[in-house]
């Protein structure tokens, strides 16, 4: 059974039922100063958080008095937009006390499908919870049309969690874990308190139901949990709406844990080194050494840019014997790249015009 404080990067989903009354539209306010609390505690234990926030369209609809549960897109972004100031506020006002800065990030699925907006997002994370930071994190509903959503937090979840290296993702929810069939209608459901492998007979007990306010069934939960397990990140499902939810999941509360084979380090170099590189870049044995000691690819040590490559791109990093080292992801073009190889970092703005990375592949990007 997985622990919080087995934890080093924790991801945390709340949903909209658990921030927002049913009846009244209001914010639960002590539940969530009571969810504060379970942050600044982690943090206490050094840990890094990341929250996944649904909220702004339910907080918004009521203060423009938008009714019925299934509103036009129109509608919909509007609520976001009032909600969505609301929302922060609220995060910002209950982590205030305990001396917790907190950060707004509003993405799309085009933000993770796209590998240069998924390493500006990865860059802004790290650097924000380098910073000690608890960064909220949301669909960007104002824009956000239906080829280009998420549509649940729960599959956002993942992908932040993924994007962030985290390895534990808390789905807090409506129900207390997975059931081999909807509790509330089947009275011999039963409940899973581990599930190590996401099987064909795990996937066909997932039902569709959702809340009143929430979009997110348990097949979405179960597509998370793929995405998170994958990637080397555990996943727990768990009863949202007591106050102190974390608290009591790490104190033996009903649950669901997803247990992840790998750690996301080794899950994510995997996978960047499965990927067909677009390019490759030469090294000299001085940067080759600093390499195989895990330091990051500076453009100091390149000797030569082959093929054309975006930023975001694999490339195969290969030494001056022409022996391929490994691969990583570029965080800039092949243009760029060819341009500023064999200088030094604080020389990359006068070069290209404007600020670059320090650093042209980082390790946590690099495959060896």
């Amino acid at each position: 059974m997985a622990a919080l404080n087995d934890a080093r990067r924790v991801v945390v989903k709340i949903g909209s039922a658990l921030l927002v009354d049913r009846e009244t539209g209001a914010l639960r306010a002590r539940w969530l100063h009571s969810l504060a609390e379970d942050v600044a505690w982690l943090k206490a234990g050094g840990k890094d958080v990341i929250l996944v926030s649904s909220g702004s369209i339910a907080l918004g609809r009521g203060v423009l008095g938008l009714q019925g549960r299934d509103l036009p897109l129109e509608q919909s972004q509007a609520a976001a937009a009032v909600g969505q100031i609301r929302l922060a506020r609220a995060y910002e006002e209950a982590l205030a006390p305990h001396g917790i800065t907190t950060a707004q990030i509003l993405v799309t699925l085009e933000d993770s499908a796209d590998r240069r907006r998924y390493l500006n997002s990865r860059a802004t994370l790290e650097t924000l919870l380098g910073l000690g930071a608890v960064p909220i994190v949301n669909e960007n509903d104002t824009v956000a049309t239906d080829e280009i959503r998420y549509g649940d937090n729960d599959r956002l979840a993942a992908q932040v969690a993924v994007t962030a290296g985290a390895d534990q993702l808390i789905l807090l929810s409506d129900v207390d874990g997975f059931y081999s069939a909807n509790p509330s209608h089947d009275a011999t459901a039963r409940r899973y308190d581990v599930i190590s492998a996401i099987t064909p007979e795990i996937e066909a007990m997932a039902g569709d139901a959702g809340s009143g306010l929430s979009k997110g069934g348990m097949k979405t939960k179960l597509m998370a949990a793929r995405m998170a397990i994958a990637a080397g990140c555990a996943m727990a499902i768990t009863e949202g709406s007591p106050d102190n939810p974390l608290r009591k999941l790490e104190n033996g509360a009903p649950a669901t844990w997803f247990l992840a084979q790998l750690d996301p380090q080794t899950a994510r170099k995997g996978w960047i080194a499965a990927m067909k590189p677009r390019g490759e870049i030469t090294v000299d044995s001085g940067a080759g050494a600093a390499l195989a000691n895990g330091k990051s690819l500076l453009p100091a040590g390149i000797t030569a840019v082959q093929g054309r490559f975006g930023r975001g791109d694999p490339v195969a990093i290969i030494d001056p014997a022409g022996h391929k080292l490994g691969q990583g992801l570029a965080r800039y073009t092949a243009a760029e790249a060819e341009t500023i190889k064999g200088r030094k970092s604080d020389e990359i703005e006068s070069i290209l015009g404007y600020p670059g990375r320090a650093v042209l592949i980082h390790r946590d990007d690099m495959a060896l």
